[in-house]
């Protein structure tokens, strides 16, 4: 670069100047140095002048060095030299480990001027002969400091570094007055030159973390060998020279275990201390007290959320059961009224038609054939539906008294046709039977294959309807039920109740529906309120009211469907619950629906010891 012209100059060029181009140089080693004092100083200066400037510095450190005498010097043993303070010998007790090679010669160099044998006797002092003079034990310090290696064996065991390690209580009331001055003298023994400090109260949770986890994984190059007891190079052989060597290791080995137990007490002590770390303990469990609390609120509100749902669903499905409810209710009121309806037409249809004939002397002057009449009346009302008691009793109405007769009788005579019919299918049925029974017996069933009457036919169907294929042990469950519930006396085996189906399968189903109706028949005759005899064939308010009250009728699948359903609806502590259960079945009354739900509680009895007594007598 060229430099400015002053006032009154003149720049002038001679030749072409190229234009300047820059150029990125990265000094290193003495270079560098260099560079970072020229930048320090802000002057450009060459390497010598530097390097003649460091040499003048140290010649003015070497003048300004300060020796102290060691008042002890001239009472020392030479043979004792492991125990001589070697940094004190040569006047360096206040700067020991820190001294430079240069002023160890130079404190050296001056300790010989003013101590050497041949200036003392020179001055007049007598001198002792040999090594028992105490200038042995200055050439003794000057060999020791100034070989690096026995250097630092005599620095790991300077008698002047302090190892205590302060207590709980000491570091509980004055952390950093404490702790920080200890860790700044031992952090002298690291390896490691970067050595983080213990900072201050202030601290980040990283510094913190970066300065204990050094001192927990401290590198000490401190070691013992000053303190070996032996010394190898006295040994007489070879043996001898490694058991030496053997015992010294063995004892550093001891004293660096001590150490570094001794560094690692140091550090437990004022982690247990450190006031930072107390406080960062209370964040973290804050922070995860908040973490926990803030999940145990994010777990709630989902549960809240959850049951929120759950409810509404609950509730929908509520309102759809009773939504349900209401329309059944209201379907079986209907039902109700229609049924009530239905029985109040009819019994008015039957009033109608018993008052019309009544009327009317029965349609006859004789006595007997009214009281004839009289029971064929009754039959009509008995046997006629709605539409036919209705058209009977406006053919009546209608017409003079021979045409009233002429319907009237036509009627009968097409009930009584009617009643004859089923009369003759019966018997016809009847026949068929006792064939059956002719057949089975001739067959060689033996003695309990016989006997076989109407009631123990309509016992076997019974069983077989309440026992499907697919019952265990089947045919001897059969069997115990008939030899439960006959009233033959004869025991029947399961062989034998086989042999009895088989037979009935083959009949024509004409005839098991004539066996059927028997047995329905005989039911009613056994259960009936007022038995049809001549004697009570009067009519009476009380005849119609227990006709209108129940139904006959045998109970279809859906009736039974339903009931079941209503009975699971209405609970046992349900107030007024057959009302409610006869509302649910259209067509049936409460006298209808607990009668059938007691024959339904006695088959199941039944059934199950039916199926006990078999099983009971499996396993004997």
């Amino acid at each position: 670069m060229l430099k400015e012209a002053l006032d009154g100059q003149l720049t002038a060029l001679y030749n072409a100047v190229a234009a300047s181009e820059q150029v990125q140089v990265e000094p290193v080693g003495r270079w560098f140095e260099a560079f970072l004092k020229r930048r320090s100083r802000n002057v450009s200066a060459s390497f010598q002048e530097l390097e003649e400037e460091e040499q003048l510095s140290e010649e003015e450190e070497d003048e300004e060095l300060q020796l102290e005498e060691y008042p002890m010097l001239k009472t020392l043993d030479p043979k004792d030299w492991k125990n001589q303070d070697h940094y004190a010998v040569l006047g360096l007790a206040h700067i020991r480990y820190k001294a430079t090679q240069k002023q160890i010669k130079a404190a050296h160099k001056a300790m010989v001027l003013k101590h050497h044998p041949d200036k003392r006797k020179a001055a007049g002092e007598q001198i002792v002969e040999g090594d028992n003079d105490y200038f042995t034990c200055i050439t003794k310090a000057m060999e020791m400091l100034s070989d690096p290696v026995k250097r630092r064996a005599f620095d790991s065991v300077d008698p002047t570094f302090d190892n205590m390690v302060p207590s709980k209580a000491e570091g509980k009331e004055n952390f950093f007055e404490v702790f920080a001055p200890v860790f700044e003298r031992n952090s002298r023994w690291s390896v490691k030159k970067h050595i983080p400090s213990l900072g201050a109260v202030d601290a980040s949770f990283e510094e913190v973390d970066n300065f204990y986890s050094f001192w927990y994984n401290f590198d000490s190059w401190r070691e013992f060998s000053y303190l070996d007891e032996e010394e190898k190079e006295k040994a007489e052989c070879r043996d001898e020279r490694r058991w030496i060597e053997k015992q010294n290791r063995a004892s550093r080995a001891q004293r660096k275990k001590e150490e570094m137990n001794r560094i690692r007490t140091l550090v437990d002590t004022a982690y247990n201390c450190d006031p930072r770390i107390k406080k960062f303990k209370e964040e973290e469990k804050a922070r995860k007290e908040s973490e926990k609390k803030a999940k145990a609120e994010a777990k709630k509100r989902e549960q809240e959320e959850k049951e929120r749902a759950r409810q509404a669903e609950e509730a929908a499905a509520r309102m759809l059961r009773e939504k349900e409810e209401e329309v059944a209710r209201q379907a079986a009121q209907q039902a109700k009224k229609e049924k009530e309806a239905q029985k109040k037409a009819i019994k008015k249809e039957r009033q109608k038609l018993r008052t019309t004939c009544k009327t009317h002397s029965y349609f006859t002057d004789n006595e007997a054939d009214g009281v004839r009449m009289m029971e064929e009346v009754e039959k009509l009302c008995d046997r006629l539906e709605l539409t036919s008691l209705q058209t009977l009793n406006e053919a009546l109405a209608s017409g003079n008294k021979e045409q009233s007769k002429a319907a009237l009788e036509k009627q009968v005579q097409e009930v009584n046709v009617q009643m004859q019919k089923e009369k003759e299918a019966e018997m016809q049925a009847q026949q068929a039977a006792r064939g059956a029974e002719h057949t089975s017996a001739g067959g060689g069933g033996g003695l309990n294959n016989r006997g076989w009457n109407e009631e123990d036919l309509q016992l076997l169907i019974k069983a077989v309807n309440l026992f499907p294929a697919g019952t265990n042990a089947r045919w001897e469950v059969i069997a115990s039920y008939m030899n439960q519930h006959s009233s033959s006396g004869v025991k029947r085996t399961a062989k034998d109740v086989i042999s009895k189906a088989k037979t009935l399968q083959k009949l024509d189903p004409h005839q098991k529906d004539e066996i059927n109706r028997k047995a329905f028949e005989k039911f009613k005759k056994e259960h009936s309120v007022v038995p049809q005899t001549v004697d009570n064939a009067v009519p009476s308010e009380r005849f119609d009211a227990v006709s209108a009250e129940s139904n006959s009728s045998p109970w279809t699948t859906e009736e039974q469907k339903l009931l079941e359903q209503a009975l699971k609806t209405y609970p046992v502590n349900t107030p007024e619950r057959w009302e409610k259960i006869s509302d649910a079945v259209p067509g049936r009354s409460k006298k209808d629906c607990m009668k059938r739900y007691k024959e339904l509680v006695e088959m199941i009895k039944a059934k199950k010891a039916a199926q006990e007594q078999v099983t009971a007598k499996n396993k004997k």
